[in-house]
Formats: structure tokens, sequence, C-alpha cells
């Protein structure tokens, strides 16, 4: 590491760390891994909660309502940051988490326990908006790729230990626990965040786009999304009338939520939100078939088919930390290259989906597409909100986060298309080959979209 390196990595953790901002940071970090403890301990914990409230027919419905839930929340967050600040939000979404939290621990029937994960979606969906304007609101720019490295880094931790200290939890003092023992933590990150959001100034309103139509588009996504989602994942006769009505109020709702111009890539910030789906969509829409092919095709145990998604999520991490530290390199530079890694990383990813494969080659491979996202989203996230106007963060920070759930579901949706048409479950090969090479092409398409930008001109 060069002296400069050196002192851009001290001074970034003096801002981050230092007597003016530790709290902030602290309380950040803390709500962003609850958040991440309580997303991945659920479905460690959804068998034994399903069995005791008798609602096994409704597996599915959890989830779907959790995600419902945090679209929504997300797209009407943002609305409230550009409107009344970030201040409003990060008041209110944490006590909604939280009163979901409680809702769940104590939950008595599924309609209890359904209403409960709407709660933890709304309060997720407005938190994670608004920790973003908070971060574009309190730190420098330069600061900024170590904060979202940081808040990369907060997954880390309940992406290795959440589902088995979920279980732990469950097994020894029941699934409720593990929702109710967050709550103290959720109520010292809020705790935290005080002082700041109380100095935070408010917007100023004047000459702003009014965007009045956005909770109604916001309402619009919520159902459109999911049921989208759920047609693509199973397909039917029955399904195809469902996904058809999702599209029906999810394409007009998309004109309101994602900048003019990002499905087809037009320069500045379209194009950085666009890239923002094409990652998350490529990434996950292999990620969902890992599992499945080392166990189906490798006979691994369910234990050892997921140590590639901890080792990815490692790499993640560790690329995060890297970029953290080098604010000079151009942010378009790093998300190009996260293309380029993650496209070769996701097409040799065929080496395991064939019988003849390594199996342990996937936690190679999982790890170098970890860092291809590792690099990138941290970069992305920066330079969207350089590009934005300061107030339109709120509105920019919530089209992130609609880029990455719309192709995620999208892609993974894809993903089980081919499943049901060219394989199956017992034998999945025939389909997670051309997953992972069309994944692969979405990759190297974003590496082609980004292949003349620079930072001055995306």
């Amino acid at each position: 590491m060069t002296t400069t390196e050196t002192a851009d990595e001290s001074s970034a953790r003096a801002q981050l760390w230092g007597p003016s901002n530790r709290a902030t940071t602290f309380g950040i970090l803390l709500l962003i891994t609850i958040a991440a403890f309580e997303h991945l301990g659920v479905s460690t914990a959804l068998p034994r909660m399903l069995a005791e409230l008798d609602g096994g027919h409704l597996y599915s419905w959890p989830f779907t309502a959790f995600l419902s839930a945090t679209v929504a929340a997300t797209v009407f967050g943002g609305w409230v940051c550009d409107r009344r600040g970030a201040r409003v939000v990060l008041m209110v979404a944490p006590a909604v988490f939280l009163a979901g939290l409680v809702v769940a621990g104590t939950a008595d029937s599924m309609p209890v326990l359904l209403a409960a994960r709407v709660l933890q979606g709304l309060g997720l969906g407005g938190e994670v908006v608004a920790i973003y304007v908070l971060v574009a609101a309190v730190y420098p720019e330069r600061v900024r790729p170590a904060a979202f490295g940081l808040l990369a880094a907060a997954w880390v931790v309940p992406s290795i230990v959440g589902p088995t200290l979920a279980g732990i939890v469950t097994e020894r003092f029941g699934w409720r626990w593990v929702f109710l023992g967050l709550v103290p933590l959720a109520v010292l990150g809020v705790v935290l965040l005080v002082p700041t959001l109380k100095g935070l100034p408010r917007p100023e309103r004047a000459g702003r786009p009014v965007r009045r139509w956005v909770p109604l588009a916001a309402l619009a996504a919520a159902v459109g999304i999911p049921a989208v989602s759920w047609a693509a994942q199973h397909p039917s006769l029955g399904t195809l009338w469902l996904g058809l009505g999702g599209l029906a109020v999810l394409v007009p709702a998309l004109r309101l939520l994602l900048p003019r111009g990002t499905l087809v890539g037009r320069s500045g910030l379209p194009r950085v939100i666009l890239a923002r789906g094409l990652f998350a969509g490529a990434f996950f829409g292999v990620e969902a078939f890992v599992p499945l092919t080392l166990t189906s095709v490798h006979g691994l145990s369910p234990a050892l088919a997921g140590l590639p998604l901890t080792v990815g999520a490692l790499g993640w991490s560790f690329a995060s930390a890297w970029q953290g530290r080098r604010p000079d390199i151009q942010r378009t530079t790093l998300i190009r290259l996260g293309f380029v890694i993650l496209s070769g990383g996701l097409a040799a990813m065929v080496f395991v989906a064939v019988p003849w494969g390594s199996p342990w080659l996937a936690g190679l491979l999982w790890t170098v597409c970890g860092a291809g996202m590792g690099l990138a989203f941290p970069s992305i996230n920066v330079l969207a909100l350089r590009l934005a106007p300061e107030h339109e963060r709120g509105f920019t920070s919530s089209a992130l986060q609609v880029s990455d759930i719309i192709f995620s579901a999208t892609l993974v949706g894809l993903g089980g298309v081919l499943l049901a048409a060219l394989a199956s479950t017992a034998a999945p090969t025939a389909a997670v080959v051309p997953i992972d090479l069309v994944m692969a092409a979405v990759a190297l398409l974003g590496a082609l979209v980004f292949r003349r930008s620079s930072d001055d001109r995306v």
C-alpha cells in the first residue's frame, strides 16, 4: 500500500469513527446488521413457526408479504426523504421494524405472523433508503466508498452465523426469540442515531418536482413485483394470468419509480441505476440455483451446499473494504471491472453444473463472483448519490433498490422457468448450464454499457 493510500485509509477511518460520527456509524451498522440477522434467520426458523401456527399451506407467504411491504416502503420512504428529510423516515421506520419483531415474537396465528412480516418489510424498506440519504448527508464524498463498504460488511457476519444461530435459538429457546432477541439491539441502534438526526436540516422544497403519483406507484409495485415473481417461479396457466396482471400494474409504475431512460441505459444516472439491476439480477439469478446444483448433481449435504454462499459473502465484504480504501480510483472503472469479474465467474459455474465437474470449484468461483459484486455495489451507490440532485437523493436511493428487486425477481424467475421447461430439481444440469451462461451474458452486457464511461461522463 502506498503512502497516499495509507493516508486515505486513515482519513476515512477518522471520518467514520471519529468523535463526531462514531455514534452515527455504529447506529447505522447496528440497524443493518439486525435486519440482516432477521432476514437470514427467518428461513431457518420458518418450518418450526409454520408447524406451531398450523400454516404449512402458506409456506411462501411470509416471504411474499415481506417483499411486497419492502418494495412499497422503499419507494414511499425515498419520497418522504426528499420532501421531509431522512430524519422523519429514520425515526419512524426502525420503530415499525421493532413493532414487527414484537408482533412476530408474540404471534399466535398465521394472520398475525403475516401482519408482523408486513411491518418488518415496511420498516426495513424505509430504513435502507433513509440510511443511503443519511450517508450522503453526513459523510464527505471521499469517505462514502468506505461507508458503503461498511454497510456491505454488515451483512457478512449474519451471512456466516445467522442461519446457524437462528437454528440454535429455535432449538434451545423457541422460534419466537429469533425475533424478540433482536429488540434491545434495535432500540440501541435508534438511540445512537438520535443526536445526528436532530441536527439534520429540513430539505428546501422550492422548485422541486412534486412527484404526486409516487405513493400510488409504490402500491402498484408492491402488488406487481411479487405477482410477477410468483408467476415466474410457479409457471402454470393460472399463474400466467397472475403474472400478466402484475405486469399490467408494474410497467406503468416503473415510469415513476425509475429515472427516465433507465431500462435502455441512457447516460448519466439512468445508466448507474440500470447497473445496479444488472448486477443483482445476474448474481442472484445464479445464486438461487447453487445449493440445488450441489445437492442434486453432486450429492453434497445441505450444509456443504450452502458453504459457497458463505465464502461468496466473504469475497463481497473483502472487495467492498478494498474499494473503500481507494477513493481515488474512478467508480466507473470499478463498476466495469466488477462486471467483467462477475461475467467470468458466472460463465465458469458451468463447470460446477455438469456431473463431471468439481463441486469444490463452486466455493472459489462464488468468492470471485462475490468480489465482483463487492467492487461494484458500493461504487454504484457512491456514483448514484453524486449524480443525483440533493433534493432527489431519496428518489435515487429508492430507484437503486427497485432496480435491484425488479431484475433479481425477473432473472430468478427466468431461471425457474428454464428449470421447469428443460430439467427438474432432481436433475437440473440441463437448465443450470444455460442459466449460468445467460446470467454471464447479462453481466457482460453491463461491461459493454460502461465500456467508455468515466466518472465525469457516465
